[in-house]
């Protein structure tokens, strides 16, 4: 909770203004029925009209600064809390997007989505209404119940009674809905990643005429929602009527009560009226309770919930700047005796890796799916830390780069190539210096001005979001120029040819070679034909290394990479 209060810091003399006034209000709120009394009790009966229009001008006075005092702290109060929640919602996604890939396997892609936008508004109406009636609503309780019983003692103990039922019944209706709302915001998790995982995969979804599934998985997890949702809303729904159940019996009791001790003249007819005005007061005040009440048990669930990922350090963080190293820019990578495991995991993913890739070499990874290929390429960048062993680059532990460092010396293309709305400009430079000459050039290393050229906007041509509006191939070869861009010294191309037929990679290949012929490339594929001419290809099978050795050499040496090869060449290939 002070993380997150600490965001309120800077408007904190706001806050000091807002709860000044709603306590001016809140005063002139409990002052008015005590000059409504003195009215009753004194100018009425003795027909004084000058003391009548003077106490009535003070009470329109009063009210009318009232007015102004919650119309301003309304405003200010609002500004507050949407300030607060833009400041929230900016630090959690700078926090999120901190995280390694360890914490994104934990929360899952659709909790943080919600996290980051439902959450926060949930809190953000909660401190609004707070700040509203953080004041107004216990003064105007606790001070109508000091003022009530100064003008009717003898009806104190019926006040007394009332209160302490709707508090009781406010605190069942706490006890029962805080469970409710938690599971609520874990289904709307839930909805958000069937929702998600449904508009992604619309094309296969059409293509196996697969609908009418994916709308039961749909309408469960939207029905679920909507029955917490009932549940709740039929619990909050008995909390106001048996507020205001109890009020009118209470209102009731007053009156008849009330009515003969104003007969035996035990209690003045205007004591009696102030009296019935602070009990409405003071049910109102508890009305605003309830109704702050009412979100309460969410927005506790929420902050709960944003506490999770502000409380979370990040696995993969660097070290000390003092401690950070800056070698020289060679491109050499360097594996020792690395095992790595996934997080929960009992087997690891990779066992013992040890290899060295040189500048001015082409490194090839191939092996069956699931071998560890792209869990191997995802350690170099850092994208998750290795569990034992070392990951050298330029003879330096990764660990001991600052990850900017490290990554500017990387061209990375993964094998789920991703682009982001805006235009093919755009995706390319991905927010870096760069001329234009660079991007042409990478464009047309990549072999993408063979599609760019056909657009009308050229370089300018618009990208929907994940890159929907162009093919595979397409997309294929702007990550690949994205990865071109500044000329890295180390080159990974994770199954970054696959979407491409055989004419095109090849002569983006030959266009690539004397762009990386100074820089070390590490190449995954499931292609032999990619790699034959590569200067080492490393062989995974479970995770291990069970060959190493150029094409020819494991074709004699290595089983696994004979039958690899044997499934895909012809025979005099293989020879």
């Amino acid at each position: 909770m002070g993380k997150i209060l600490a965001f309120l810091k800077k408007d904190l003399w706001k806050i000091i203004i807002i709860l000044s006034l709603t306590f001016i209000q809140a005063m002139a709120n409990l002052f008015l029925p005590s000059f409504m009394s003195d009215i009753v009790n004194l100018g009425i009966p003795n027909g004084d009209t000058g003391y009548i229009l003077e106490i009535g001008g003070f009470m329109l006075a009063i009210a009318f600064g009232g007015i102004i005092c919650q119309i301003i702290a309304r405003f200010m109060s609002s500004k507050v809390s949407a300030g607060f929640s833009m400041d929230l919602r900016n630090n959690v996604f700078t926090k999120v997007e901190s995280f390694s890939l360890t914490e994104f396997d934990k929360f899952s892609t659709a909790s943080l989505i919600t996290r980051c936008t439902n959450d926060i508004t949930q809190i953000q109406h909660f401190l609004d209404m707070t700040l509203r009636m953080a004041i107004t609503a216990p003064m105007m309780a606790i001070g109508g119940i000091i003022m009530a019983i100064r003008h009717g003692q003898s009806l104190s103990l019926i006040l007394i009674v009332s209160c302490t039922a709707i508090i009781a019944v406010m605190a069942v209706n706490f006890s029962i809905t805080v469970p409710k709302f938690k599971m609520i915001q874990t289904n709307v998790d839930k909805l958000n990643l069937i929702t998600r995982e449904n508009l992604s995969g619309i094309r296969v979804i059409r293509a196996f005429n697969a609908q009418a599934t994916q709308d039961k998985k749909f309408d469960k997890a939207n029905q679920d929602l909507t029955h917490l949702h009932l549940i709740i809303g039929r619990i909050m729904a008995a909390l106001q009527p048996l507020t205001m159940l109890i009020m009118n019996i209470t209102t009731v009791i007053v009156l008849w009560l009330g009515s003969r001790l104003v007969q035996s003249y035990t209690i003045q007819v205007g004591d009696l009226m102030a009296f019935i005005q602070y009990v409405m007061q003071i049910m109102f005040s508890f009305q605003m309770l309830s109704m702050t009440f009412m979100i309460i048990p969410r927005a506790m669930v929420s902050v709960k919930r944003i506490n999770e990922i502000l409380d979370t350090d990040p696995a993969i963080k660097d070290n000390k700047e003092e401690d950070l190293k800056t070698p020289d820019n060679t491109g050499k990578v360097e594996f020792r005796n690395v095992t790595f495991y996934y997080p929960n995991a009992i087997e690891p993913a990779l066992k013992n890796i040890s290899f060295v890739s040189k500048p001015g070499q082409v490194t090839a990874i191939i092996g069956s799916t699931g071998s560890g290929k792209s869990t191997l390429v995802n350690l170099i960048p850092r994208l998750y830390d290795v569990s034992d062993g070392e990951v050298l680059v330029d003879d330096i532990n990764i660990k001991d780069f600052s990850q900017h460092e490290l990554r500017n010396r990387i061209g990375y293309v993964p094998q789920k190539n991703m682009l982001f709305a805006g235009d093919i400009e755009s995706n390319i430079v991905f927010d870096r210096e760069v001329i234009e000459s660079e991007i042409t050039e990478s464009a047309e290393i990549s072999q993408a001005m063979e599609f760019i050229n056909e657009k009308e906007q050229g370089f300018q041509h618009p990208i929907a979001q994940a890159g929907s509006n162009v093919s595979g191939g397409q997309k294929q070869r702007l990550a690949i120029a994205r990865a071109l861009i500044n000329s890295p010294k180390i080159y990974i191309f994770d199954d970054s040819f696959s979407s491409l037929d055989f004419k095109t990679e090849s002569k983006l290949r030959n266009a690539l070679e004397p762009k990386v012929k100074n820089s070390t490339v590490i190449i995954v594929t499931q292609r032999v034909s990619t790699i034959m001419d590569a200067d080492q290809i490393i062989v995974l099978d479970s995770g291990n290394i069970v060959g190493i050795g150029t094409h020819h050499y494991l074709i004699k040496n290595s089983s696994v990479y004979y039958e690899i090869a044997s499934s895909q060449l012809t025979k005099e290939e293989l020879s």
